[in-house]
């Protein structure tokens, strides 16, 4: 059935044609007369009245014209049919006033949503555009070539059934971009092209021959307009196509940042200038994230990055600092160079004079300061009494216990990061942790990671740790005290692990604490918590991991490779080895009376435990900065830790393994050795990894644990 003949019918349109004019004529009328006056206004004050303020969008009689066509199309029975049987009429006669026929493609447009879920209309949408869309790009009213493109905006999600309408819509598209001389009619364009780019992946061909002369037709269409939304039109295409625009890079950062300070400059319409230049700023990011993976790219552009920088914080103009924050954080998160060092002492410098509200949104960029280029940080000791004197103002100051949390966070990154590296300053940072837990913590989070502080000093030099608390009256037993007590609130990965290592160093070095003696049974049982944590939280990331992994597959259009058939068999073989491994692991826990269900499996793999208690959202928001802990070939593993030091401490000190051990649970006793063989397996997979990165499994014989024993005598198996 055509699309004339469907939309209309001869015969029936007297019984009702009236009645649907009367209702609709007042709405085309409104939707015309703003495109009578709206384009001249476009087409000459473009730069910050194309998009109506929201308040304005509110009041507008468009907008109410618009919601209540949409609405009445919705859900009264056959207005929608009867409505675009009079907008076809409209659309077929060739004596239509060009006002009308704009009206009608507006009230089209506005009923897309509806359209693209009825398949009747759906089907019939390719014809629409040959018919009536496309025709209006060649009209020589700029406000019908504006109304075109808008049409496409607004009908990007629409699945074209013919190839050859989608080639023709992005064809005359980017050349309304490209070509055309009214400013409106390109800023339409490129809002038109930004969402076909989005919904529709066969049409990225037909833009990437020419996607660097688009780029460059944007951003003189930013610079003349200011318009925000064409700055994001420009994100999307650096997004879609990094690798061919990474040549014209440099270019494409330039022409932002002078924009940005041609708006910084402007005096006038200060809501919209915020906005256009928070989009400028978001552009350059974007540019910046892209090509992460490039780093002569990134080189090439940081001195006009830097320009921006110095432009807002030497201005102090804090309604950008966010921004500019996030452009320090990915010029440093590679590598640190020697003007990065210079922007890092201006950052001091903003912070101590108006910075202190802006220290979370600081945090990602001193992070990379110190993590990234750590020899760098040290070289200068100015540098480590900066981050130590932005610390104690933040932790000193009532602005929250949130950036408290961060700052004490800092603290922790600085310790584990310079492990043995700063031991002069190290008692500093222990006073200040300390310091605040003196006074009152609302929160468990920031109580939590002041213990971390201590606790990372611990595992720094315990000596260190402990000669500084000491100075403190009954500082050192409130710690320890404090610390098992709220071994439940350490969440994530990192906040356990550190918990656990530091209970490892506690037990077993010299000249403990007399508290720790006293609070010997509570020991045990705080670290088997821990590792019940950990266990859920391990089985959230793999099961995170997989999704990913998972939704990368379906991403992704290459061919699966397909293994050789020596491949499979050396990956059987392997996965043979590790499930021997695993059997004869839990024989001999049945045969110690214990019942054992563990499996050994390789990192990389999705845990298969499905216990339904832990929750998805395991990994805390301080967990994002990382520590030498953290990283994925780190060789110190707290199951290997734990279980060597109670096998040291079961041979060598006796009495104090008994005093640690004699007051558990049967349940806690099974846990410990479920923790056992989990170290074990951890150890296997490992190993196993290990092995394939090298090519291959060499089967060895292996010494495997036949006694599981914490809790009483005897010895606990196992290498």
């Amino acid at each position: 059935m055509k699309f004339d003949t469907f939309l209309l019918n001869p015969q029936k349109s007297t019984l009702y044609g009236h009645t649907v004019r009367c209702r609709w004529d007042g709405a085309i009328e409104i939707l015309v007369k703003e495109h009578a006056t709206g384009f001249c206004l476009r087409k000459y004050h473009l730069k910050f009245s194309y998009l109506t303020d929201v308040f304005e969008d509110f009041v507008s009689p468009v907008t109410a014209a618009q919601a209540l066509l949409h609405s009445a199309c919705k859900k009264r029975k056959e207005m929608l049919q009867k409505t675009m049987q009079l907008l076809n009429q409209i659309l077929i006669n060739p004596a239509t006033e060009a006002a009308q026929k704009d009206g009608a493609l507006h009230m089209v447009g506005s009923l897309a949503d509806i359209l693209l879920k009825k398949k009747g209309y759906c089907e019939q949408l390719d014809q629409l555009f040959i018919k009536y869309v496309f025709p209006e790009f060649s009209s020589p009213r700029g406000h019908m070539r504006a109304r075109a493109c808008w049409v496409l905006h607004y009908f990007s999600e629409f699945a074209f059934k013919q190839e050859a309408v989608l080639a023709e819509a992005m064809r005359l598209t980017v050349n309304a971009l490209l070509q055309d001389k009214e400013l409106p009619v390109k800023v339409e364009a490129a809002v038109a092209l930004q969402s076909l780019l989005n919904y529709q992946d066969r049409c990225h061909r037909y833009v990437e021959p020419q996607v660097k002369q688009i780029a460059l037709e944007l951003l003189t269409i930013i610079r003349e307009t200011e318009n925000e939304d064409v700055t994001s039109v420009m994100q999307k295409l650096v997004c879609v196509f990094t690798q061919q625009l990474a040549c014209i890079a440099a270019e494409i950062c330039q022409h932002l940042a002078t924009t940005f300070s041609k708006v910084l400059d402007t005096d006038e319409g200060s809501d919209e200038k915020a906005i256009t230049a928070m989009g400028l700023l978001n552009t350059i990011e974007t540019l910046l994230t892209v090509l992460e993976e490039q780093p002569e790219v990134l080189q090439q552009l940081e001195p006009t990055v830097l320009q921006v920088v110095a432009h807002v914080l030497q201005n102090e103009v804090q309604e950008f600092y966010e921004e500019v924050l996030s452009l320090i954080y990915d010029l440093t998160c590679k590598h640190i160079s020697p003007d990065m060092w210079r922007v890092f002492e201006l950052l001091y410098q903003v912070f101590m004079k108006n910075g202190l509200d802006h220290f979370t949104d600081m945090m990602p960029s001193l992070h990379n300061y110190i993590t990234v280029d750590t020899d760098g940080f040290l070289a200068d000791e100015k540098r480590l009494l900066a981050i130590y004197s932005m610390c104690k103002q933040v932790l000193n100051k009532d602005c929250g216990e949130d950036p408290e949390s961060h700052a004490a966070k800092l603290l922790e990154v600085v310790l584990l990061q310079c492990r043995g590296r700063i031991d002069n300053a190290a008692p500093l940072l222990v006073e200040l942790a300390a310091s605040r837990l003196l006074r009152e913590v609302r929160t468990s989070e920031l109580r939590t990671m002041c213990l971390q502080v201590l606790i990372a000093a611990l595992y720094y030099n315990p000596q260190l740790l402990f000669s500084v608390l000491d100075k403190l009256p009954d500082f050192t037993a409130h710690f320890v005290k404090q610390w098992l007590h709220d071994a439940d609130c350490f969440l994530g990965i990192h906040d356990r692990k550190m918990c656990v290592l530091g209970l490892c160093t506690l037990i077993s070095m010299p000249g403990r604490p007399s508290t720790l003696l006293e609070l010997a049974p509570q020991v045990v049982p705080a670290i088997v918590l821990l590792f019940d944590g950990l266990k859920r939280a391990y089985a959230a990331k793999a099961q995170e991991a997989a999704e990913e992994e998972e939704e990368s597959d379906c991403d992704d259009d290459d061919v699966e490779e397909v293994l050789s058939s020596d491949e499979d068999d050396i990956d059987e073989q392997g996965q043979e080895y590790l499930e021997s491994l695993s059997r004869k692991a839990v024989n001999a826990g049945a045969a110690a009376g214990m019942q054992i269900t563990a499996n050994i499996t390789d990192d990389d793999e999705e845990d298969s435990d499905s216990d339904s208690d832990y929750e998805p959202n395991e990994e805390t928001a301080l967990e994002t900065y990382t520590t030498p802990l953290d990283e994925d070939n780190c060789e110190i593993d707290e199951y290997f830790v734990f279980k060597e030091v109670m096998q040291r401490l079961q041979s060598t000190e006796p009495e104090w393994y008994q005093a640690l051990t004699n007051n558990l649970t049967e349940q806690q006793s099974k846990a410990l050795m479920e923790i056992s063989l989990l170290a074990d397996q951890r150890k296997a997979a490992r190993e196993s990894k290990k092995i394939e990165q090298q090519g291959g499994y060499v089967f060895t014989q292996q010494t495997v644990p036949t006694t599981f024993n914490f809790g009483g005598s005897g010895s606990i198996g196992g290498s």
